[in-house]
């Protein structure tokens, strides 16, 4: 059975510039200018009064979603597409995104079905997608997350786990990437010391030996 690298990565603030496609839309909600929201947020945004705002941030989520085609609509973070891509291709990398973009309720198909559509359409290669809020609970070799909580349940649970920097997760410790370039050298230095510890891994898989499963985005 062939031997697969897991990169376990998250969507939001990793691979999707969520906190630059959000704003635009948060003025919009709020009826304040753009230039007044800050670029440096936390999460769910307390520095744009989010927090205060009728319905909190959760009914603004909803709006995004299914009235601006959120998850449709945000651009890629620097580098993500072409770094997975080198990645899945050139490499022993199975992609599993890992996200939980349905925490909201009501407007599950909607999100599944933007973030579908948004995979396919930047051509970001994946074997498996999990919305699910533990991510601790599904395997890889690596994870990459921005996320304080994630981090710091992956970190509880001795994951392997890479900080995606970016102002939400200012000050925690652990290994951290500033960008997809520096994350990409890590992730190749990792699979070397992963080939070492696992007899009989190829170094690398050509591209016409990937055969990825229906639906799974390659």
């Amino acid at each position: 059975m062939e031997k697969w690298f897991v990169l376990g990565v998250d969507l939001d603030g990793v691979c999707a510039d969520f906190y630059k496609g959000i704003k635009p839309l948060a003025a919009e909600w709020l009826g304040v200018p753009i230039e007044s929201l800050v670029d440096n947020v936390k999460y769910g945004m307390p520095e744009w009064g989010m927090n205060r705002a009728p319905g909190g941030y959760d009914v603004f989520h909803r709006f995004a979603v299914n009235e601006r085609n959120l998850f449709r609509i945000l651009e890629p973070i620097k580098n993500a597409p072409q770094a997975l891509r080198r990645l899945a291709h050139n490499h022993n990398v199975r992609v599993r995104i890992l996200t939980h973009r349905l925490y909201v309720n009501y407007i599950h198909q909607t999100a599944v079905c933007q973030t579908v559509e948004w995979l396919d359409r930047h051509d970001i290669p994946y074997w498996d997608l999990c919305f699910m809020p533990d991510k601790s609970a599904v395997f890889a070799d690596l994870f990459v997350d921005d996320s304080e909580k994630v981090i710091k349940e992956l970190q509880a649970a001795k994951q392997n786990v890479v900080i995606f920097s970016n102002s939400t997760n200012v000050g925690l410790s652990g290994r951290r990437a500033l960008d997809w370039n520096e994350l990409e050298r890590m992730v190749l230095s990792d699979i070397e010391e992963w080939q070492k510890r696992t007899p009989g891994v190829p170094e690398t898989t050509a591209k016409s030996e990937l055969v990825a499963p229906v639906g799974s985005g390659q």
